[in-house]
């Protein structure tokens, strides 16, 4: 559905430290000028900020990081998100181990957008590569949810702007893969216990920019509410069809020293499981967010 309405364009400040180079019109930016090991300068903190506004999701290349490090970087954007899942490197608990061979990740192979299923999701994450394929693969896509936003009709717009939809834990975790120990079951009844279905809008404002941007995706996203449930199903089945179209998103094809920041209110991503039995580790620092609201209620 296309739409001939102008897209919403926010201010954003001068950038004065760093040189981004954009990667589409939708998303992404790889930036240069800095070293992520060592403490950012305000000046760098800024810029870094407002480039995460303006391109969603940047890319550093050539940084050699160590998972306290990539903590340090994080933490200049927020508090840190420790998650009730996924395993963590030793000392370094807010740092999760994406390790191909200690876990079932195809909960991460599929479009989400991280840890919906809580009240208050992430602002924001980190990531970084620690063992990459030697045959190849494991790139990782993101999307833009303000730029499948605009794209849509003025109608579908109207349609969906005061509604909302149910997030569900279950959705990407479910006991047949996070449950098969002893411990592991323990843990998942817990994580169950204390993270029921949770309400988000099907469009989130943006807390700092203003700009609208569909909050919908394969990994959390149940049902939308108050709406007939044949009709909500379908309605979801297109938005997420929407969302990720290959316009509005971009593909990152990992290198030894990349590190990516992306801002988890107005994104999504997909790691593609494409090099299995070969062996992929990552390491991932997530920010604490806010709750999102949509058009008309207040943040």
């Amino acid at each position: 559905m296309a739409s001939t309405a102008t897209a919403f364009a926010p201010a954003f400040s001068p950038v004065a430290t760093l040189k981004a180079t954009p990667l589409s019109p939708a998303i992404g930016a790889i930036v240069e000028g800095v070293d992520l090991s060592v403490p950012l300068t305000p000046a760098q903190k800024e810029d870094i900020h407002q480039l995460l506004l303006r391109h969603q999701v940047l890319f550093f290349r050539k940084q050699k990081i160590t998972p306290a490090q990539q903590r340090d970087f994080a933490r200049h954007f927020g508090k840190l998100h420790l998650h009730p899942i996924f395993p963590t490197v030793p000392d370094v608990p807010e740092a999760i181990v994406l390790d191909t061979a200690k876990n079932d990740l195809r909960d991460n192979a599929l479009w989400h957008t991280d840890v919906t299923f809580q009240q208050e999701p992430p602002m924001g994450a980190v990531l970084t590569s620690r063992l990459l394929p030697e045959t190849g693969g494991g790139d990782t896509l993101w999307a833009s949810g303000t730029a499948a936003y605009n794209a849509l009709s003025e109608g579908m717009k109207q349609r969906i702007d005061t509604l909302t939809a149910q997030h569900d834990f279950l959705r990407s975790f479910p006991v047949s893969r996070y449950g098969r120990t002893e411990e592991e079951l323990k843990k998942w009844a817990e994580t169950r216990n204390n993270f029921p279905p949770v309400t988000h809008p099907v469009v989130r404002i943006h807390p700092e920019t203003g700009a609208k941007g569909l909050f919908v995706s394969e990994g959390f996203t149940t049902e939308i509410n108050d709406v007939d449930p044949e009709e909500g199903a379908a309605l979801l089945a297109y938005l997420i069809r929407h969302a990720t179209k290959p316009e509005f998103s971009i593909r990152w094809r990992w290198e030894e020293g990349d590190v990516a920041f992306w801002d988890n209110r107005i994104t999504q991503h997909y790691a593609v499981n494409d090099y299995l039995p070969a062996r992929r580790i990552m390491n991932r620092i997530t920010i604490i967010g806010d709750r999102p609201y949509g058009p008309g209620q207040k943040g």
